[in-house]
């Protein structure tokens, strides 16, 4: 039983000053990509319902309308992994030129993969650990969306499985 009490005390919940700074943290992550233009939203690999909601803050004019909107985004945030959204804000700022080169060659492998048959098993070949069969599955349904102009959710989570396999 005393171990199962030391775990917990492993396990505790963040302090009330913790979640606040986090809450801080987002909103002000919320309010940067809040700022940017439509197409540099568009170029992001975003959730599809963040991409949304901030396309959707763009377009909005009203300052209670903008107000709700933000709120919206603060609460879809709050359930995504923000670090890749605060690499990439990085990167657009050309913060960190590494950050910046790494996702243009994971832009260009996605590229390459979708357009190239031969080109999966070049990514196979180096990244073993890769699901093989997922990574064709995507590298299938991102060709359909592209030929029907559908929006590029499998290219999004293509791009997502190569970042991830890094």
């Amino acid at each position: 039983m005393h171990e199962h009490d030391e775990e917990h005390e492993d396990h505790l919940p963040p302090s009330k000053s913790q979640r606040k700074r986090d809450v801080e943290a987002l909103q002000d992550l919320g309010r940067d990509l809040s700022r940017l233009s439509k197409d540099q939203l568009k170029k992001m690999d975003l959730p599809e319902n963040l991409q949304v909601a901030l396309l959707e803050f763009l377009r909005l004019s009203s300052h209670g309308a903008l107000r709700r909107q933000m709120q919206l985004i603060g609460k879809i945030m709050r359930d995504v992994d923000v670090e890749p959204i605060v690499e990439q804000l990085a990167a657009l700022r050309g913060e960190s030129a590494t950050a910046k080169a790494e996702f243009h060659a994971l832009e260009r492998w996605r590229t390459r993969l979708i357009e190239d048959d031969g080109a999966v098993t070049e990514w196979l070949d180096a990244h073993p650990g890769t699901d093989a069969q997922q990574i064709r599955q995507l590298i299938r349904n991102a060709r359909r969306e592209a030929e029907l102009g559908k929006p590029p959710k499998s290219s999004r989570e293509l791009f997502r499985l190569l970042r991830d396999a890094e």
